[in-house]
């Protein structure tokens, strides 16, 4: 896909992933909504960048909050790419703790919401202005690039919650692939490791240190910039669709 003058919507585009990606495709001459829960981070982050942007706060598991940001997106162009990458964790641990307590159900649905729900909510709204594109000589019409994670192959102990949300992205890859290649929209999504984003930098040097111990080359964090380069080469690359894609330096996540 030629992204020069294009469209994107980066959901979580103020966090660290995010921001690297919003950095990543205006560079690469799009226009970019950074759509946020951080709304005053969003517009905050478009302000600096100009004309290319605009800041968007809301909920991506909000049906209103989705609809706006595709709405804006279409107001300032032809929207053709969207970076799915808000999500989180809330809450975790044992299903069964030590004294024999179930774990809360309220932190396993929630994790669900901001991760699965959010993700697909973004993904059929977005899909359905891009479907309304003129495709390109190929039939191509847009991209949908969605984060999971290596927790969603791998989940350890404690992280049934986001494990399952992030396997459920990754389970939606090839679905929705296929029911979104009628209208010529590809869908492919990033399975990150341990990533160096801002948060991640601020913890004690050996506990980063512990983190990078399973990584077997490059034996460090993941680059937010490496992630958002991955990003706009899934975009640019007409035959990669349906695929879910490892990005953690061979990382192999242990049990604990």
């Amino acid at each position: 896909m030629n992204l020069e003058g294009r469209v994107a919507i980066v959901t979580g585009g103020a966090g660290g992933l995010g921001s690297a990606t919003v950095h990543r495709l205006v560079a690469a001459g799009m226009k970019v909504v950074v759509f946020d829960l951080a709304g005053d981070k969003a517009v905050e982050l478009a302000k600096f960048l100009g004309d290319a942007a605009v800041g968007v706060g809301g909920d991506a598991a909000d049906d209103d909050d989705a609809q706006e940001a595709v709405d804006t997106a279409r107001s300032v162009g032809v929207l053709s790419l969207l970076a799915n990458i808000a999500g989180g964790g809330a809450g975790g641990g044992r299903t069964v703790s030590r004294d024999g307590a179930p774990v809360a159900k309220e932190g396993f649905v929630k994790t669900l919401e901001v991760n699965a729900v959010a993700t697909f909510n973004m993904s059929r709204l977005a899909a359905a202005a891009m479907a309304q594109n003129e495709p390109n000589d190929e039939g191509e019409r847009g991209v949908i690039v969605n984060t999971a994670s290596t927790a969603g192959l791998e989940g350890q102990t404690g992280q049934v919650g986001y494990a399952t949300a992030k396997a459920a992205i990754l389970g939606m890859t090839l679905p929705l692939a296929r029911d979104l290649s009628a209208v010529g929209i590809r869908v492919c999504a990033i399975a990150p490791g341990t990533m160096g984003t801002p948060m991640m930098m601020m913890m004690p040097e050996a506990m980063r240190h512990k983190l990078v111990e399973g990584i077997q080359f490059p034996r460090r964090l993941g680059k937010p910039e490496e992630f958002a380069e991955l990003v706009e080469s899934i975009a640019r690359n007409p035959y990669l669709n349906g695929e879910n894609i490892r990005l953690d330096g061979a990382l192999r996540f242990p049990p604990k």
